[in-house]
Protein backbone atom coordinates (compact mmCIF):
# COMPACT_ATOMS: atom_id res chain seq x y z
CA UNK A 1 0.00 0.00 0.00
CA UNK A 2 1.05 3.62 -1.04
CA UNK A 3 1.34 5.71 1.47
CA UNK A 4 -0.18 9.24 1.99
CA UNK A 5 1.78 12.70 1.12
CA UNK A 6 1.61 15.89 3.04
CA UNK A 7 1.27 18.86 1.56
CA UNK A 8 2.33 21.51 3.14
CA UNK A 9 1.36 25.23 1.90
CA UNK A 10 4.48 27.35 2.84
CA UNK A 11 4.16 30.05 0.05
CA UNK A 12 2.51 32.61 2.22
CA UNK A 13 4.15 36.33 2.35
CA UNK A 14 3.88 36.76 6.48
CA UNK A 15 2.72 40.54 5.87
CA UNK A 16 0.44 40.75 9.13
CA UNK A 17 3.37 39.07 11.28
CA UNK A 18 6.29 40.88 9.57
CA UNK A 19 8.51 38.16 8.08
CA UNK A 20 8.38 34.30 6.87
CA UNK A 21 7.31 32.27 10.04
CA UNK A 22 6.93 29.57 8.21
CA UNK A 23 10.96 29.62 8.99
CA UNK A 24 10.82 30.93 12.70
CA UNK A 25 11.64 28.98 15.52
CA UNK A 26 8.68 28.12 18.35
CA UNK A 27 10.29 24.89 19.71
CA UNK A 28 12.66 24.47 22.91
CA UNK A 29 15.63 24.01 19.73
CA UNK A 30 14.50 26.73 17.30
CA UNK A 31 11.75 24.50 15.34
CA UNK A 32 9.62 25.74 13.31
CA UNK A 33 5.86 24.96 13.44
CA UNK A 34 5.97 23.17 10.18
CA UNK A 35 8.54 21.04 11.74
CA UNK A 36 6.24 19.40 14.52
CA UNK A 37 3.42 18.66 11.26
CA UNK A 38 6.42 16.94 9.51
CA UNK A 39 7.11 14.89 12.79
CA UNK A 40 3.60 14.20 13.54
CA UNK A 41 3.13 12.97 9.81
CA UNK A 42 6.14 10.71 10.19
CA UNK A 43 4.99 8.95 13.07
CA UNK A 44 1.42 8.57 11.30
CA UNK A 45 2.97 6.84 8.99
CA UNK A 46 3.01 9.18 6.16
CA UNK A 47 5.58 8.66 3.05
CA UNK A 48 6.08 11.86 1.55
CA UNK A 49 5.95 15.96 2.10
CA UNK A 50 5.66 18.09 -0.59
CA UNK A 51 6.32 21.90 0.46
CA UNK A 52 4.64 24.34 -1.85
CA UNK A 53 6.53 27.78 -1.84
CA UNK A 54 8.24 30.62 -3.84
CA UNK A 55 10.98 31.05 -5.70
CA UNK A 56 12.21 34.12 -4.13
CA UNK A 57 12.50 32.29 -1.19
CA UNK A 58 13.72 28.66 -2.29
CA UNK A 59 17.49 28.65 -1.01
CA UNK A 60 16.81 29.75 2.04
CA UNK A 61 13.82 27.49 2.90
CA UNK A 62 15.64 24.37 1.27
CA UNK A 63 19.11 25.25 3.04
CA UNK A 64 16.89 25.37 6.62
CA UNK A 65 14.19 22.34 6.02
CA UNK A 66 16.23 19.87 3.96
CA UNK A 67 19.55 19.18 6.97
CA UNK A 68 16.77 18.42 8.62
CA UNK A 69 14.59 15.72 7.15
CA UNK A 70 16.90 14.24 4.81
CA UNK A 71 16.95 10.68 5.56
CA UNK A 72 13.72 10.91 7.23
CA UNK A 73 10.84 11.15 4.99
CA UNK A 74 11.19 11.64 1.05
CA UNK A 75 10.40 15.30 0.11
CA UNK A 76 10.03 17.53 -2.69
CA UNK A 77 9.44 21.18 -3.37
CA UNK A 78 6.50 22.94 -5.47
CA UNK A 79 6.30 26.38 -6.12
CA UNK A 80 3.53 28.62 -5.97
CA UNK A 81 4.07 31.45 -8.69
CA UNK A 82 1.90 34.42 -10.16
CA UNK A 83 2.43 33.56 -13.06
CA UNK A 84 -0.81 32.15 -14.96
CA UNK A 85 0.45 32.77 -18.45
CA UNK A 86 0.09 29.17 -19.17
CA UNK A 87 -3.56 29.42 -18.70
CA UNK A 88 -3.72 32.34 -21.24
CA UNK A 89 -4.16 34.88 -18.20
CA UNK A 90 -1.75 38.05 -17.93
CA UNK A 91 -2.14 40.11 -13.98
CA UNK A 92 1.51 41.85 -14.90
CA UNK A 93 0.88 43.97 -11.39
CA UNK A 94 -0.45 40.83 -8.98
CA UNK A 95 1.54 40.83 -5.79
CA UNK A 96 -0.85 38.93 -3.94
CA UNK A 97 -0.89 35.17 -4.32
CA UNK A 98 -3.71 33.10 -5.91
CA UNK A 99 -4.78 31.76 -2.33
CA UNK A 100 -4.97 28.44 -0.61
CA UNK A 101 -6.51 26.07 -3.47
CA UNK A 102 -4.03 27.58 -6.15
CA UNK A 103 -1.29 26.52 -3.86
CA UNK A 104 -2.68 22.85 -3.77
CA UNK A 105 -2.88 22.81 -7.66
CA UNK A 106 0.62 23.79 -7.51
CA UNK A 107 1.81 20.46 -6.33
CA UNK A 108 0.02 18.18 -8.81
CA UNK A 109 2.51 17.14 -10.64
CA UNK A 110 4.64 16.11 -7.20
CA UNK A 111 1.50 13.99 -5.64
CA UNK A 112 0.52 10.35 -6.98
CA UNK A 113 -0.83 9.17 -3.34
CA UNK A 114 -4.05 10.42 -1.44
CA UNK A 115 -3.09 13.23 0.41
CA UNK A 116 -3.65 15.47 3.43
CA UNK A 117 -3.36 19.56 3.07
CA UNK A 118 -2.08 22.24 6.48
CA UNK A 119 -1.28 25.10 6.57
CA UNK A 120 2.88 25.96 7.74
CA UNK A 121 2.03 27.90 10.20
CA UNK A 122 -0.41 25.94 11.79
CA UNK A 123 -0.38 23.72 14.77
CA UNK A 124 -2.51 21.08 14.68
CA UNK A 125 -1.28 18.13 17.06
CA UNK A 126 -0.40 14.53 17.16
CA UNK A 127 -4.09 13.11 17.04
CA UNK A 128 -5.20 14.97 13.82
CA UNK A 129 -2.43 13.33 11.94
CA UNK A 130 -3.85 9.93 12.91
CA UNK A 131 -7.28 10.38 12.17
CA UNK A 132 -6.44 11.94 9.05
CA UNK A 133 -3.48 8.84 7.96
CA UNK A 134 -6.70 6.50 8.97
CA UNK A 135 -9.06 7.93 6.67
CA UNK A 136 -6.64 8.30 3.77
CA UNK A 137 -5.59 4.64 3.82
CA UNK A 138 -9.10 3.06 4.09
CA UNK A 139 -11.47 5.20 2.98
CA UNK A 140 -10.12 7.53 0.37
CA UNK A 141 -11.34 7.71 -2.98
CA UNK A 142 -11.94 10.37 -5.63
CA UNK A 143 -15.77 10.94 -4.62
CA UNK A 144 -15.07 10.69 -1.00
CA UNK A 145 -12.67 12.90 0.87
CA UNK A 146 -12.23 14.62 4.20
CA UNK A 147 -11.79 17.37 6.60
CA UNK A 148 -10.71 16.93 10.00
CA UNK A 149 -12.38 19.59 12.10
CA UNK A 150 -11.67 21.10 15.79
CA UNK A 151 -13.58 21.26 18.24
CA UNK A 152 -14.60 25.47 18.72
CA UNK A 153 -13.22 25.73 22.35
CA UNK A 154 -10.05 24.45 21.24
CA UNK A 155 -9.29 26.81 18.44
CA UNK A 156 -9.72 30.01 20.34
CA UNK A 157 -7.00 33.17 20.92
CA UNK A 158 -6.40 34.39 24.47
CA UNK A 159 -5.41 38.08 22.57
CA UNK A 160 -8.65 38.83 21.04
CA UNK A 161 -11.31 37.58 18.49
CA UNK A 162 -11.08 34.62 15.88
CA UNK A 163 -12.75 34.11 12.21
CA UNK A 164 -13.98 30.83 11.64
CA UNK A 165 -15.47 28.55 9.15
CA UNK A 166 -18.43 26.47 10.97
CA UNK A 167 -19.00 23.05 9.64
CA UNK A 168 -22.47 22.45 8.40
CA UNK A 169 -24.22 19.23 7.92
CA UNK A 170 -27.40 18.30 6.94
CA UNK A 171 -29.78 15.54 8.32
CA UNK A 172 -27.56 12.66 7.76
CA UNK A 173 -24.76 14.03 8.73
CA UNK A 174 -23.47 14.85 5.68
CA UNK A 175 -21.19 18.13 5.13
CA UNK A 176 -23.29 21.09 3.31
CA UNK A 177 -21.09 23.60 3.20
CA UNK A 178 -19.39 26.26 5.88
CA UNK A 179 -21.05 29.75 7.78
CA UNK A 180 -18.30 32.14 7.80
CA UNK A 181 -18.56 33.56 11.61
CA UNK A 182 -16.48 36.70 12.52
CA UNK A 183 -15.56 37.77 15.69
CA UNK A 184 -15.45 34.55 18.16
CA UNK A 185 -14.92 35.12 21.36
CA UNK A 186 -15.32 33.49 25.10
CA UNK A 187 -17.52 36.31 26.71
CA UNK A 188 -17.25 35.05 30.60
CA UNK A 189 -17.85 30.89 30.88
CA UNK A 190 -19.93 30.93 27.02
CA UNK A 191 -18.29 31.52 23.35
CA UNK A 192 -20.21 33.81 20.94
CA UNK A 193 -19.91 35.46 18.10
CA UNK A 194 -20.71 39.07 17.43
CA UNK A 195 -22.58 40.92 14.95
CA UNK A 196 -24.00 44.56 14.13
CA UNK A 197 -27.51 42.37 15.92
CA UNK A 198 -25.78 41.62 19.07
CA UNK A 199 -24.44 38.25 19.91
CA UNK A 200 -24.93 34.48 19.59
CA UNK A 201 -23.99 31.85 21.55
CA UNK A 202 -22.09 29.03 19.89
CA UNK A 203 -21.33 25.69 21.46
CA UNK A 204 -17.65 24.39 22.72
CA UNK A 205 -18.06 21.63 20.77
CA UNK A 206 -18.95 23.22 17.55
CA UNK A 207 -16.41 21.77 14.30
CA UNK A 208 -14.31 24.06 12.50
CA UNK A 209 -12.34 23.92 9.43
CA UNK A 210 -8.98 24.67 10.30
CA UNK A 211 -7.51 23.84 6.72
CA UNK A 212 -7.01 20.24 7.13
CA UNK A 213 -8.19 18.30 4.73
CA UNK A 214 -7.84 15.36 2.86
CA UNK A 215 -7.78 14.53 -0.85
CA UNK A 216 -6.42 11.81 -3.80
CA UNK A 217 -4.71 13.45 -6.79
CA UNK A 218 -8.16 13.22 -8.80
CA UNK A 219 -8.90 16.53 -7.12
CA UNK A 220 -6.20 18.53 -8.93
CA UNK A 221 -8.54 17.65 -12.21
CA UNK A 222 -11.28 19.64 -10.43
CA UNK A 223 -9.14 22.82 -8.69
CA UNK A 224 -7.90 23.35 -12.48
CA UNK A 225 -11.23 24.01 -13.85
CA UNK A 226 -12.29 26.03 -11.73
CA UNK A 227 -8.83 28.30 -11.32
CA UNK A 228 -9.96 28.33 -14.58
CA UNK A 229 -13.24 29.91 -14.24
CA UNK A 230 -11.94 32.48 -11.43
CA UNK A 231 -9.57 33.81 -13.49
CA UNK A 232 -12.04 34.39 -16.14
CA UNK A 233 -14.42 35.75 -13.52
CA UNK A 234 -12.17 39.18 -12.26
CA UNK A 235 -10.73 42.11 -13.51
CA UNK A 236 -7.19 42.29 -14.45
CA UNK A 237 -6.64 44.47 -11.51
CA UNK A 238 -8.41 42.51 -8.90
CA UNK A 239 -6.55 41.10 -5.74
CA UNK A 240 -9.41 38.25 -5.29
CA UNK A 241 -8.06 34.65 -3.81
CA UNK A 242 -8.94 31.28 -5.19
CA UNK A 243 -9.47 29.50 -1.70
CA UNK A 244 -10.07 26.03 -0.95
CA UNK A 245 -13.74 26.70 0.37
CA UNK A 246 -14.20 27.92 -3.30
CA UNK A 247 -14.06 24.49 -4.94
CA UNK A 248 -15.08 22.15 -1.58
CA UNK A 249 -18.14 23.87 -1.81
CA UNK A 250 -18.54 23.32 -5.65
CA UNK A 251 -17.79 19.70 -4.93
CA UNK A 252 -20.78 19.85 -2.57
CA UNK A 253 -23.56 21.75 -4.57
CA UNK A 254 -22.54 19.67 -7.61
CA UNK A 255 -22.63 16.50 -5.32
CA UNK A 256 -19.54 14.98 -7.15
CA UNK A 257 -17.94 14.67 -3.58
CA UNK A 258 -18.74 13.83 -0.07
CA UNK A 259 -16.51 15.04 3.13
CA UNK A 260 -16.51 13.14 6.36
CA UNK A 261 -15.98 15.79 9.14
CA UNK A 262 -13.64 13.43 11.32
CA UNK A 263 -13.30 15.45 14.86
CA UNK A 264 -9.69 15.89 16.32
CA UNK A 265 -9.40 16.09 20.55
CA UNK A 266 -6.04 17.85 19.70
CA UNK A 267 -5.75 21.75 20.43
CA UNK A 268 -4.99 23.99 17.69
CA UNK A 269 -2.49 26.84 17.59
CA UNK A 270 -1.13 29.24 15.28
CA UNK A 271 0.41 32.65 14.65
CA UNK A 272 -1.01 35.41 12.94
CA UNK A 273 0.85 38.24 15.22
CA UNK A 274 4.30 38.78 16.25
CA UNK A 275 2.26 38.94 19.68
CA UNK A 276 1.78 35.40 19.15
CA UNK A 277 4.40 34.18 19.02
CA UNK A 278 5.47 34.00 22.93
CA UNK A 279 2.08 32.05 23.59
CA UNK A 280 2.90 29.38 20.94
CA UNK A 281 6.20 29.19 22.45
CA UNK A 282 4.94 28.35 25.69
CA UNK A 283 2.24 25.83 24.25
CA UNK A 284 4.66 23.64 22.42
CA UNK A 285 7.25 23.48 25.77
CA UNK A 286 4.34 21.99 27.71
CA UNK A 287 3.82 19.34 24.94
CA UNK A 288 7.79 19.00 25.27
CA UNK A 289 7.50 18.83 29.24
CA UNK A 290 4.14 16.52 28.90
CA UNK A 291 6.52 13.76 26.96
CA UNK A 292 4.54 14.32 23.45
CA UNK A 293 7.16 15.76 21.92
CA UNK A 294 10.89 14.73 22.61
CA UNK A 295 13.48 18.10 23.18
CA UNK A 296 14.77 17.79 20.17
CA UNK A 297 12.73 16.51 16.76
CA UNK A 298 15.40 16.03 14.83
Amino acid sequence: MQKPTLLIMAAGMGSRYGGLKQMDGFGPNGETILEYSIYDAIRAGFGKVVFVIREDFETAFKDFIIPKISGKIDFEFAFQSNDVSHYGFSFPDRQKPWGTAHAILAAKDAIHTPFCVVNADDFYGQNTFEVMADFLNTKANPKHFNLVGFRLGNTLSEFGHVSRGICEFDATGALTGFAERTKIYRQDEHIVFETEQGCTPLPDDTLVSMNFWGFTPEVFQFIEARFLVFLNSISPDSKAEYFIALFVQALLDEKLAQFDVIPTQSDWFGVTYPEDKPWVQDQINQLVAAKIYPDKLW
